[in-house]
């Protein structure tokens, strides 16, 4: 089961999921959560989350609840935000991956490196980010999506289209989480020599770049992250199946 940790929901695509948008700003959100730790695959935070330190609160009791039983946690959006106020939430936790778009990634660089990101290299910076996390994997969304686990990095620039979506970052998210689970389970003896979350990580995003592409060529401009969903079956078939 993979869980959606966020205020708003994300559609599901080739999972079991819940959505735990009704109680996380509740006092007893880290304990109702708690009890769902044990039958989670996999933990994805940070879609629409906001950045009420209540609930901010909250999400940190459920990381650290998390990383005790060795969930793997996918970190977007407003997950990203907090990680960058307190980079030891998840510093060295190699089961947590990070997928922050440029302006996401700019600031965890310069909060963990206190350095200003020279955006010429971004082999360079998403590889000195994941060492500086302690091995955390990082996708840097883009043009090309790079990604590293501080010990290789990929880039992912399978073609996608002219339109990118409001949402196609949760399709990411989502399908990381799922295939997050799959590589660990699968273990690195089947991920030919690389890390089975940098396996993921690149999987995850040649899925929603092919959903993006096949979408685009029915829709083309008036495409939505909706009709990305729906080629979620046929993109995973063609990518991994054929």
């Amino acid at each position: 089961m993979l869980l959606h940790l966020s205020y708003q929901s994300l559609t599901g695509t080739l999972f079991s999921q819940t959505c735990l948008c009704h109680f996380i700003d509740s006092p007893d959100a880290v304990s109702e959560v708690e009890k769902w730790l044990p039958r989670l695959h996999a933990l994805v935070v940070g879609p629409g989350l906001g950045r009420d330190d209540a609930l901010l609160e909250n999400v940190k009791g459920i990381l650290e609840a998390s990383k005790a039983r060795a969930i793997p946690v996918v970190i977007d959006a407003d997950g990203l935000w907090l990680i960058a106020q307190q980079p030891l939430l998840i510093q060295g936790y190699e089961k947590a991956v990070l997928t922050p778009n440029y302006m996401e990634f700019s600031r965890l660089f310069e909060a963990v490196l206190r350095d200003p990101l020279d955006s010429s290299d971004r082999r360079g910076a998403v590889l000195r980010l994941s060492q500086a996390l302690g091995n955390v994997t990082v996708v840097q969304k883009g043009e090309q999506d790079v990604i590293s686990d501080g010990k290789q990095v990929l880039e992912c620039n399978l073609q996608g289209s002219n339109r990118r979506c409001g949402g196609q970052g949760d399709l990411l998210s989502g399908s990381l989480g799922v295939m997050v689970h799959w590589a660990l389970h699968a273990g690195s003896e089947k991920t030919n020599g690389f890390s089975p979350l940098l396996v993921a990580a690149f999987g995850a995003c040649s899925l929603t770049r092919q959903c993006n592409h096949q979408a685009f060529q029915k829709h083309g401009r008036s495409t939505t992250t909706t009709d990305m969903i729906a080629e979620v079956g046929p993109a995973f078939s063609r990518l991994f199946e054929t």
